[in-house]
């Protein structure tokens, strides 16, 4: 596998990365940890409580087909 390809890791990194050394998403993990270790429990339930309610007073997204005869 070439070093500077970007590989898709949800179907090639299922046992684990093959390539932890450079992997693409290094930089999501770390402040992924980061944001858990420093964030409180009830703070990231305020959090997901936020989007919660915004996405319920969202306004209906209707799809309408694009008929073509």
């Amino acid at each position: 596998m070439e070093t500077n390809t970007i590989i898709k890791c949800d179907e090639v990194c299922i046992n684990g990365c093959v390539r932890p050394d450079r992997c693409q998403n290094q930089a999501h993990l770390e402040s992924a940890a980061k944001f858990i270790n420093e964030t409180s429990l009830d703070k990231m339930h305020e959090i997901a409580e936020a989007a919660r309610l915004k996405k319920l007073s969202a306004p209906p997204v209707w799809v309408i087909p694009d008929w073509q005869d």
